[in-house]
């Protein structure tokens, strides 16, 4: 019998969807220390400006902001220290070939709690233009204008 994982989103990056075209996700976890943890679970954490670099075989993100825990002492964290993602051989390998083609990063999409652990979803992306962005926001418009028409022919 498969038990029912409790899944509480604590942060995510909205910008990236706006700013990148996601090509691939993965879910990796990441090394916290306790105050770290006791914020993220409060709320406290900007995934902004994150991105994933590569220092020899390990890949750390970088550039999230996790605040101060509240009621921590003088053990508490930096806020925006560069932190140990933890994925499998095979998963670090393919990230680092795909990453270092022209115009790909990754960047974190979201970070929540899964059971009691902190997971990232991260994803590799590649830059929009302006045109892109142009066109999805056209494309949304669209899409909202349907729903409407959807919505008023069904009343009737």
């Amino acid at each position: 019998m498969s038990e029912q994982i409790y899944k509480r989103n604590l942060a995510s990056n909205r910008k990236a969807f706006h700013e990148y075209h996601i090509h691939d996700r993965f879910e990796a976890g990441i090394a916290l220390t306790g105050t770290e943890v006791k914020a993220a679970r409060s709320g406290k954490v900007q995934l902004k400006e994150g991105f994933v670099e590569f220092r020899g075989d390990q890949a750390f993100l970088s550039g999230i902001h996790i605040s101060p825990y509240s009621h921590g002492n003088r053990e508490n964290h930096l806020p925006d220290r560069p932190r140990k993602l933890l994925l499998h051989r095979r998963e670090l390998d393919k990230l680092l070939g795909r990453s270092q083609a022209k115009g790909h990063t990754i960047v974190p999409l979201s970070m929540y709690l899964k059971g009691n652990r902190i997971k990232v979803e991260i994803a590799l992306v590649q830059g929009k233009k302006l045109y892109d962005k142009r066109q999805a926001a056209k494309e949304r418009e669209m899409n909202k204008e349907a729903r409407e028409a959807m919505k008023v022919a069904s009343r009737y």
